[in-house]
């Protein structure tokens, strides 16, 4: 490489930037390069390298402008615990309080994409050390359960189990040590306890069995099994903590890299965005982003603002009106003045609304562990008072059988069953809804919309298709079939949606499209072409007024979007357009209904239109007219009158409410940016899959519920026989072969519920 140095003076971000236009290059990419007193720079195109040649000092000697600072370094990164916020420390790692993993509670545009995933990497690690020392674990565990095999055979349970409990599972101990500390007692302090006693007492009666009389049977596969387990539900859910940055990276994409900026001498340069300051002129080309907010100023276009409002319409645009920042320019070039920029653009509030919104979520505490708080003591309590109690009545047995009956008491409570209660619910009842296109990304949401009372819809494209269709044409002396064929003809031209809807009509009816000739459009406006000798004007009204032709405005088609047929200076035929509903709509939304949901429309669409689609539909209340960020708070309202929110949206429009909601549900068929801020998805894209999802929670907690009762049952039958209150009278008490055998029957008991699920009727 030539030179000393590369760009040393205006690298920014591990990047070159080109010292005549500002924009970002590699050395391997860059079009040309220059060398300059031992210095090597880089060009994004030979222009621009010969610029530079020209006059290097023009440009090194505002070089240093175009370095971008560095990010402030005086906030840290702070994760904390979703239940607990005031929980907060500088690295990723598990609550202390409830063991759940930490999240991001603290984050910027700039370090989005660096999330740190060490911990769900060592997960993954010990997860698959974990399974593959298990499996001849469980295999031999099974064996002696049926043949009873010599001691060798747990020698090699000891040697598999041992990596599996001390290094694979020593998360779990460290989170399970955290919650005595802390006196929380949770999930993982039964976990810990569990594998823990089962692999502490499997190897002293392997190693000195004479302190264990009565010890056949060992819980190795017992230890390693429930690690294995507990360890694929932790990766799942860090796996699930590690997307939820992705609906935010989704939408920093929306806004361009760079923008076109208009200098004092009529001159235009590219340069980065984030050197756009308000007031700066700006050049926007068609098929490109607008940078950041602003007004246009000169020229007209139609933009297509989606990713704000929804709407699949474009909007025009001429000079004075606003544009926004992320939304596309269509068929026409206009120059605009910047308003608005950085953090303070609409693109980046959006941004910013999901960031708190994903922040701000309190996650429900499961059933399991506020049970725990107090089963765990409870088992212990029980436990030392079989040890002191047979150590102070019966003299005549040795401490080893007290010792053992107490041991038994925490062997039988080992929380395999009630550990299982739920994950195997939620494994079973997840894999249930992707077989019926219901992709659930965090399982929790499939016990807060069980609990649900409210469903809010987006419109366009939720209850809709989100795309224009002709609904319906009024003909003037004219053929409706031969209306339709001179004005598909001459829209077969256009790009513009409205002119797509009228093909696809055309289409739809079998009507031949014909060619035409002297094709001439204007943007936002209209075309014009010449069909067998006839002058041709599709458009707006205002298109065909400028030509003098007067149109006649057709009362049943109040409104519609409406599209103007004009032959020779005639109008002969008007084509209303909408957004039809989708055929599933009506049947959903009747259904949730009868479920007891209350139901609203939320729309930035007008509310004309939102109404006609909600009397079609049987929808209760309607909040139109509504931006992104004015959607989040009419979800938040809701919840302020204590109303449990589900939403279920399409659009970038919907992403800030989708993540407020306390279940967010995303179309597949809708923006990823939706998709990534909901914690549902129906693959599917049609409101049919919220009444399988909805159907698919009630049954999981159901089923959930079912589980614990099994477990709890066996604990309250089993822990007492264990104590040693059968052995008085008939001289019964649980060896470990008998303990074994109870806890996998329990855990048995609650995989063949939890396997029910899959064959619910959703």
């Amino acid at each position: 490489m030539a030179g000393t140095s590369d760009n040393e003076s205006i690298v920014h971000a591990g990047e070159l930037l080109d010292p005549v236009c500002g924009m970002t290059v590699t050395a391997e990419r860059a079009a040309a390069r220059h060398e300059v007193g031992g210095t090597t720079y880089y060009f994004c195109s030979v222009h621009c390298k010969s610029k530079f040649a020209q006059s290097p000092d023009a440009f090194l000697s505002v070089k240093e402008k175009r370095v971008q600072p560095p990010p402030p370094h005086g906030q840290a990164v702070v994760y904390t615990c979703p239940m607990h916020p005031e929980v907060e420390q500088p690295k990723p790692g598990s609550c202390p309080k409830c063991g759940m993993s930490l999240e991001r509670g603290q984050t910027s545009a700039t370090d989005h994409s660096q999330e740190d995933d060490t911990e769900y990497s060592d997960f993954k690690k010990r997860f698959i050390v974990s399974f593959v020392l298990s499996v001849p674990v469980a295999i031999i565990g099974m064996s002696e359960m049926a043949s009873m095999p010599g001691a060798n055979s747990h020698w090699v349970e000891f040697i598999f189990t041992t990596p599996v409990v001390v290094w694979c599972g020593a998360p779990f101990f460290k989170r399970a040590w955290d919650s005595f500390v802390y006196r929380s007692l949770n999930m993982f302090s039964l976990i810990a306890i569990g594998t823990g006693i089962a692999y502490g007492f499997s190897t002293i009666a392997l190693f000195a069995p004479t302190l264990v009389p009565q010890s056949n049977g060992l819980y190795f596969e017992s230890a390693a099994v429930i690690t294995t387990l507990v360890l694929l539900g932790q990766l799942l859910e860090l796996n699930a903590r590690r997307r939820t940055g992705d609906a935010i990276r989704g939408l920093l994409a929306l806004a361009p890299k760079s923008a076109r900026r208009v200098r004092d001498d009529g001159n235009e340069v590219d340069v980065p965005l984030a050197e756009i300051e308000v007031g700066n002129r700006l050049r926007v080309k068609p098929g490109e982003k607008v940078p950041v907010d602003g007004v246009v100023v000169e020229g007209q276009s139609t933009v297509n603002e989606s990713m704000l409002t929804g709407e699949p319409l474009p909007v025009q645009k001429i000079a004075g009106e606003n544009v926004t920042g992320g939304t596309v320019n269509i068929d026409g070039a206009f120059l605009m003045r910047a308003t608005r920029v950085g953090a303070n653009t609409v693109l980046a509030q959006i941004v910013e609304a999901v960031n708190q919104a994903q922040r701000s979520r309190v996650q429900i505490q499961s059933l399991v562990d506020k049970v725990a708080a107090v089963f765990v003591p409870a088992v212990m309590t029980i436990s030392l008072i079989t040890l002191i109690f047979w150590l102070a009545i019966d003299s005549q047995h040795s401490l080893s059988f007290a010792i053992m009956c107490a041991i038994a008491v925490l062997i039988i409570a080992c929380p395999c069953a009630l550990g299982l209660a739920t994950p195997m619910s939620i494994m079973v009842a997840t894999a249930r809804g992707a077989a019926s296109g219901i992709l659930v990304r965090d399982a929790a949401a499939l016990e807060v919309l069980s609990q649900t009372d409210t469903i809010v819809f987006d419109k366009t494209g939720t209850l809709t298709e989100g795309r224009p269709t002709i609904t319906k044409i009024v003909t003037y002396n004219i053929d409706e079939k031969e209306a339709l064929r001179i004005a598909g003809s001459v829209e077969r031209l256009s790009e513009h949606p409205l002119a797509q809807a009228v093909v696809e009509k055309a289409k739809e009816e079998g009507v031949a499209i014909g060619e035409v000739r002297d094709f001439n459009s204007t943007a936002g406006m209209g075309v014009q072409a010449q069909i067998d000798g006839k002058t041709i004007a599709v458009g707006k009204k205002e298109f065909l007024a400028s030509f003098k032709i007067e149109v006649n405005d057709d009362a049943t088609l109040t409104g519609a979007t409406k599209i103007y047929l004009a032959i020779d200076g005639q109008h002969r035929a008007t084509f209303a357009a909408g957004d039809r509903v989708k055929a599933t709509s009506e049947q959903a939304v009747r259904a949730l209904k009868q479920s007891g949901l209350s139901t609203i429309m939320l729309t930035g669409d007008s509310r004309e239109s939102a109404k006609e689609v909600a009397a079609n539909l049987g929808i209760e209340r309607i909040e139109a007219n509504v931006l992104p960020v004015e959607k989040l708070q009419v979800i938040r309202k809701l919840q302020e009158e204590k109303k449990r929110v589900a939403m279920a949206g399409d659009g970038v429009n919907d992403a800030p409410a989708l993540s407020q909601a306390d279940v967010g549900i995303g179309m597949g068929n809708g923006s990823d940016i939706a998709i990534e801020a909901a914690k549902i998805v129906l693959v599917k894209g049609d409101l049919s899959g919220v009444v399988r999802a909805y159907n698919l929670s009630r049954a999981m907690m159901e089923n959930i519920r079912q589980n614990l009762f099994l477990a709890f049952v066996y604990n309250a039958v089993a822990i007492p026989i264990a104590a040693g209150v059968l052995y008085p009278h008939f001289g019964i008490t649980l060896n470990p072969m008998i303990a074994s055998a109870a806890m996998s029957l329990s855990s048995v008991s609650v995989i063949l519920n939890a396997l029910r699920l899959r064959k619910a009727v959703l």
